[in-house]
This record gives C-alpha cells, sequence and structure tokens, in this order.
C-alpha cells in the first residue's frame, strides 16, 4: 500500500485545514487508515483512524469534537477535516495504514506498517 498525504498548510487559529491521503492498493479491503502527528520535540501521537470496511472511527481526546475523518471509497482516499484549529495542533501530520488491525490497536503507531510522507499543519497568527 502506498500512500500520498496532502493538504498541509498555515492557518489562523479558529481556522480550518483538510489533509488528503489517497491509497494506491490493489484492493483496501480490511484496511485500517490512520492520521497521526508529531510536534517538534515530542514524541508522535494519535489523532484519529478509519476502518475502510464499516467506517468505524476513533479519536484523541484532543481532536473530539473538533476533527473529522473519513473516507471516499471511489478515490480511495481518507481525509481529515479540522476545524478550530489551535497552536498546538501544530505538527507534522501523517497518515497511516495496516490490514486487520483489531480496534484495540488502533492507536498505537507502531502497529501500522505503511506510512506515507508528513504534511505541515501550522497554526499560528
Amino acid at each position: 500500500v502506498q500512500l500520498q498525504a496532502s493538504g498541509g498548510g498555515k492557518v489562523q487559529p479558529g481556522g480550518s485545514l483538510r489533509l488528503s491521503c489517497a491509497a494506491s492498493a490493489s484492493t483496501l479491503n480490511s484496511i485500517v487508515m490512520g492520521w497521526f502527528r508529531q510536534a517538534s520535540g515530542k514524541q508522535r501521537e494519535f489523532v484519529s483512524s478509519i476502518k475502510w470496511n464499516g467506517g468505524s472511527t476513533l479519536y484523541s481526546d484532543s481532536v473530539k469534537g473538533r476533527f473529522t475523518i473519513s473516507k471516499d471509497t471511489a478515490k480511495n482516499t481518507v481525509y481529515l477535516q479540522m476545524n478550530s484549529l489551535k497552536p498546538e495542533d501544530t505538527a507534522v501530520y501523517y497518515c497511516a495504514a495496516r490490514r486487520g488491525l483489531i480496534t484495540s490497536a488502533m492507536r498505537d503507531s507502531t502497529q501500522y506498517n505503511y506510512w506515507g510522507q508528513g504534511t505541515l499543519v501550522t497554526v499560528s497568527s
């Protein structure tokens, strides 16, 4: 599975951005796709994930209610709509994927074996 992330940029606090992660694979059945982020000097942290089959989602507490993950099966693309952005959301955002990942492991970055390149999100006035 190859992943291509895009959509990062600079936005003012309170603004919005939408990240995209396009997946290339013969099939995405049983795939779980996740978004992680890494701020400068900090460890990579879970943001959100979605199961390709069924569409169930997870969010970190820090983004719940502000971010929405979704998928477009026709385009093999996952989106992360980020609203009400805060300076602490500033980070490099990565999309990741893994087949057959159980729900209890979806927040663990070490469980994902496919990664896209990062896209930088900067929230600053």
